[in-house]
């Protein structure tokens, strides 16, 4: 289950990859173009981008002292990870 605001590692994917919402701990960003056509293919797309934003508004709200605006800048600074080959 997608927990916004939880991570800086959860993405979910909606319609294979058309659409896709990154967590971050300050921020959730939704990447994508999602085609919601009248049938079943879009209804499903429509509700899982439905559920994300639910949680992403219920998450907001239920923050305590929630700030008017966070600061400019990325979530986790990228890591360094040392290279095995060498």
């Amino acid at each position: 289950m997608f927990k916004p605001y939880a991570n800086d590692d959860d993405v979910l994917n909606i319609q294979g990859d058309a659409m896709t919402v990154s967590n971050g701990t300050t921020r959730v960003v939704l990447n994508g173009t999602l085609e919601l056509t009248q049938d079943q293919r879009g209804l499903k797309a429509a509700l899982a981008l439905k559920d994300a934003v639910d949680a992403i508004v219920a998450a907001l709200q239920a923050h305590p002292g929630l700030p008017a605006k966070v600061k400019e800048e990325p979530d986790a600074k990228p890591g360094v990870v040392q290279n095995p080959f060498q």
